[in-house]
């Protein structure tokens, strides 16, 4: 979708390294968080979790499990890297929370 660079995808790359376990501020670059963050975009749009009926209060139920999982799988594959369902679950998080703040 090339949100890179635009200036919500920089509000929430600083939003995710600013959350994230101090362990893991250094393994989660600018340049991996980006990608992470058009990733998880990506997943959103091609995977039809929008699409999903919202229940009463209006949210969707949406897995960060499955989309940490999906994080992993294309990283490797992409050769971006190896990372953990459990490191990217953090990333996936800070990321839906600062979405959450924005609406």
């Amino acid at each position: 979708l090339g949100l890179v660079g635009s200036e919500m995808c920089i509000r929430d790359r600083a939003y995710i390294k600013q959350h994230l376990p101090q362990e893991l501020k250094d393994v989660f670059t600018e340049e991996l968080l980006y990608y992470f963050i058009d990733v998880i975009v990506e997943y959103y749009t091609e995977s039809g979790i929008l699409d999903a009926t919202p229940d009463k209060e209006g949210y969707i139920e949406i897995d960060e499990e499955a989309i940490a999982a999906h994080l992993a799988k294309k990283a490797k594959k992409e050769g971006m890297g190896n990372f953990s369902v459990e490191d990217l679950l953090f990333v996936v998080q800070a990321h839906m929370d600062f979405e959450e703040e924005q609406n």
